[in-house]
C-alpha cells in the first residue's frame, strides 16, 4: 500500500511540474448528435368539371403537280382561300396558324432506274375558335374550299386557372382528410406539412375523324356535327408531415 501511495504521490507532483513548465495539458471533447424525424406521406386528389369555351381545328390540304412552283402557287391559293372563308365566320387572323408545309418529290418506281415525276406539296392549319359553336363551320368552310385533310377537333378552356386552383384545394383537403383518419387509426400524432408536390392537369380532348368519311360528308352537303361536351381539370398532391 505504501508503494502505491507513493507512486501516485510521484505522479501528482510529476503533473504539477509538468504543467508548470510546460503549460495545461490540451484535452479535446468531441461530441456527436443524431436526430431522427419520422415522417408519413400521403395523396389526395382534386377534379373539377368544366366546359370547354375554345375548340382547336386542324384542317390541311394537298396539291400536286410537275414543278415545284406549280405546286406552291396552288397550294398557296387553296391555303389562302380557306383562310379567307374562315375569317369570315369571325375567326381572328392571329388565330389561323400554319402548323405544317412541306414538298417533296415524286417518284416513278416501275422502272430499274427511279426517276421524279413530279411534286406533292402538304401544308396543314391549326385554328383556334374562340366562338365554340362555330367549330362545325369552320370545318365545312375549309373542306368547301378544298381541304382534304381533317386531322381533329379537340375542346378546351382558354384560361384553366380557376379550374385548376378549385382543383388543387380540393386534392389538398382530401389528402389531409385521409392523413387525419390514418393518424387517428393509427394512434400518431400529425406535425407540420414538411414537403408538398403535385401534378396533373386537363388537356384537350381530341376527336378524331376518318378523314375519307369527313371528306365524303362535305361532299355531299351533310353538316358537321361536333359537340365539346365536358371535361375534368385533375390536380393530384402528395403531402409529407412529420410525425410527433
Amino acid at each position: 500500500m505504501k508503494d502505491i501511495a507513493g507512486a501516485v504521490v510521484l505522479f501528482f507532483v510529476l503533473l504539477f511540474a509538468y504543467t508548470k513548465l510546460a503549460g495545461p495539458i490540451p484535452f479535446s471533447l468531441h461530441s456527436v448528435v443524431t436526430q431522427k424525424t419520422d415522417t408519413f406521406t400521403v395523396s389526395g386528389e382534386g377534379k373539377v368539371t368544366i366546359v370547354p369555351d375554345i375548340a382547336l381545328v386542324q384542317v390541311g390540304v394537298t396539291s400536286q403537280g410537275p414543278t415545284v412552283t406549280r405546286v406552291q402557287q396552288d397550294l398557296n391559293a387553296k391555303i389562302n382561300a380557306m383562310s379567307e372563308a374562315i375569317k369570315k365566320l369571325g375567326v381572328d387572323a392571329k388565330d389561323i396558324k400554319t402548323s405544317y408545309y412541306n414538298i417533296s418529290p415524286t417518284y416513278d418506281y416501275s422502272s430499274d432506274n427511279q426517276r421524279i415525276t413530279g411534286y406533292q406539296a402538304n401544308s396543314n392549319l391549326t385554328i383556334k375558335v374562340r366562338k365554340i359553336d362555330n367549330a362545325n363551320a369552320v370545318i365545312d368552310a375549309a373542306t368547301a374550299q378544298g381541304a382534304n385533310q381533317v386531322g381533329g377537333v379537340s375542346f378546351d378552356v382558354d384560361d384553366k386557372t380557376k379550374a385548376e386552383n378549385q382543383a388543387r384545394e380540393a386534392a389538398v383537403a382530401d389528402a389531409k382528410s385521409k392523413a387525419d383518419a390514418a393518424a387517428k387509426a393509427a394512434g400518431f400524432k400529425l406535425g407540420r406539412v414538411i414537403n408538398y408536390s403535385e401534378g396533373g392537369g386537363a388537356g384537350p380532348r381530341p376527336i378524331m375523324y376518318d378523314a375519307d368519311e369527313k371528306l365524303s360528308m362535305a361532299a355531299s352537303g351533310v353538316p358537321t356535327q361536333v359537340e365539346p361536351g365536358s371535361s375534368e381539370v385533375t390536380v393530384n398532391v402528395t403531402l409529407s408531415y412529420e410525425i410527433q
